[in-house]
This record gives C-alpha cells, structure tokens and sequence, in this order.
C-alpha cells in the first residue's frame, strides 16, 4: 500500500525521505537503486520485529497440542494475521530499496497488508467475544463444541480477509486512474472507503463486547461477593473493585485498541487523492504498529502460553505443567 500524492517524494531537509517513486519516472531509463534512507531502515526492522515476535507465538501455540482452547485458536489467528502484515513490510523494503518495483509489486504488497490488517482486526474481535463467550457460558466453555464454533469463526474471518485483499490484484486498483485514487495507492477511493467504513463497524461491535464484558464481570462478581457474605446485597461490588487491575489492563487494551485503529478508519473515508502524504503515514503507522503490540497485550499476557516460553528457553529451571487454565485476561 503506497500513498498517491504526485509528488510522494519529500525534500532532505524536511527530515522525511521519498518513500516510493514517482510514476511519472522515465522507465526507459536504466534504475538506479536508491540510498537507504532511515525510513527503509525503520520500516525493515519494524517488519523484521513484528514477523519475528509474532513466530515465536504462532509456532508456540501450534507446537504445544495442550494449547487447543479456543481462546489460543484465536490468538493463533492474530499471531499469523500480524506475522503477515511484517511480512508485508519487509517486502515493501526489498521493493524499495533492493529491486526496482513495478505495478505488480505495489499490488501484491498492497493486497497482502490489507489481508493481514483485516483479518487481525477481525481476529481482535474475535477474542473479544471468546471473552465474552467465556464470562456469560462459563460452563461450556471450552468444550468441542466451542472448538468447532472458533475454528468456523476463524475460517470465515481468512476468507473474508482474502477476498478483501485480493480486490486490488483482481483489478479494483487506480494505477490506469490516478484520479480515483484514495490517499493510499493504489487502492481507489471506492475500495478505501469501504475498506475503513468496515473497520469501523468492527472497531464498534469490538467496544460493544468489551462493554458487556464488564457488564456480566461485575454482575458474577458481585453475586460471588454477596453470597459470600463479603458484601451487603445492596453494596455496590464495583465500587471497591472498578480500579483493580483488570479494569486497569481494560483500559489499557482499549486506549491500544482505538487509538491504533480509529485515525486510519476515519482518515480512509476523509481523505482524498489531493491530501498530504504525511498525514496518511501518521495514521497507517499507528495501524501497522498494532502488530507489534499485539503479541505483547493478549498472547504473551496469558500465562499458560508464557510457561510453554519459560519451559521451552529454560527447561530445567522451569517445569511444565499440562494442565492448563482459561481465565478471561480483561
């Protein structure tokens, strides 16, 4: 995904480097490989730390058969969603500054990040409702039957993704229309559009589950509470808990969580082909960048996939234990 400003190309002096050529270059001409600049440096470490993170947590919960709740299905799913958005990355580098690009280099990098951003973002949904799923049917959680329904989930979420990515290699792309260009090229207005208005509905439903999520939360809790006789029935459970920390790691998730994905939605759909290229890497950045955040709030957070880590780094040291817990980490 490349932005479509006609003159992408920003002065030395601004501090900001030209970050992919400009079509109106002479392709007769013999190319020359830029220099890097400390953009491509910034972009092939940041892709090098995202792919690497996210193996490490792909391959530990697929190596690990004990790790099959569904929870962990769904933090598989964002670890490859996320491991592919730094793939992506890496190869918008070699396209960059190691080979000359071409039409098909733009669409391929550009279709495999849309791919991969959708289907994180449909994956953080998801985990968002397998929490849910976890407080309101506590009792049949984690059965086959759960399994079955994640695995179902998660295969719409990668069919979805990959139609949605593969729109630009099926020619819903403006390289023979620079005019209907969104601010990111070479996808259309049309197809950003759509694309961000999506991610805001997604963005919406996953606010809405955290709410409930908090809602069902203090309504077991304090059930627990009051037949316990730790609290009178008409206290109030919230009042003395609401700031412990699972609301604090709530609003953490949250704060991540928009704050990621709110500017490009909206900037998507209010933008056009004439608007300021900087504008759009202050808001593509923060959306790529989930990617390396996420393995950090949800899988390496959850504590069964950090002993598999700890037993597998220091296996004399640390002890692994098969059985493993699903608590719902808010």
């Amino acid at each position: 995904m490349i932005l479509n400003a006609s003159d992408l190309g920003w002065d030395e002096s601004s501090g900001a480097d030209s970050i992919f050529p400009q079509d109106q270059l002479d392709r007769s001409s013999s190319y020359e490989v830029p220099p890097l600049t400390v953009w491509g440096v910034v972009l092939c470490v940041s892709g090098t730390l995202i792919t690497s993170e996210n193996a490490i947590v792909v391959t530990t919960i697929l190596a690990t058969p004990s790790l099959r709740a569904p929870v962990f299905l769904l933090l598989a799913s964002l670890g490859l969603a996320d491991l592919l958005a730094g793939v992506a990355l890496i190869l918008r580098f070699l396209f960059l500054f190691c080979v000359e690009p071409s039409d098909w280099s733009e669409l391929l990098t550009s279709g495999l990040l849309v791919t991969s951003l959708t289907a994180s973002l449909c994956s953080l949904m998801g985990v968002a409702l397998d929490r849910y799923l976890s407080l309101s049917h506590a009792l049949t959680y984690g059965s086959s039957q759960s399994r079955r329904r994640a695995a179902v989930l998660l295969l719409l979420v990668w069919l979805g993704a990959c139609v949605i990515g593969a729109g630009p290699v099926m020619g819903w792309h403006c390289l023979g229309e620079p005019n209907s260009c969104s601010v990111a090229r070479p996808l259309t207005r049309t197809y950003l559009s759509l694309l961000c208005g999506g991610f805001l509905v997604v963005v919406m439903v996953t606010l809405q589950l955290y709410a409930g999520i908090c809602r069902v939360a203090r309504r077991h809790a304090h059930a627990i509470a009051t037949q316990r006789h730790f609290l009178p029935a008409n206290q109030s459970y919230a009042s003395k808990h609401s700031s412990g920390r699972g609301f604090s790691r709530l609003i953490l998730i949250l704060s991540v969580f928009v704050g990621c994905w709110m500017p490009f939605s909206l900037w998507g759909l209010l933008g056009d082909a004439s608007s300021p290229p900087l504008y759009t890497y202050a808001t593509l950045v923060p959306a790529a960048g989930s990617s390396l955040l996420n393995p950090i709030l949800y899988s390496l957070r959850n504590k069964d996939i950090r002993k598999v880590l700890l037993h597998a780094c220091c296996p004399h040291r640390f002890t692994h234990n098969t059985h493993i817990h699903y608590p719902v980490d808010v």
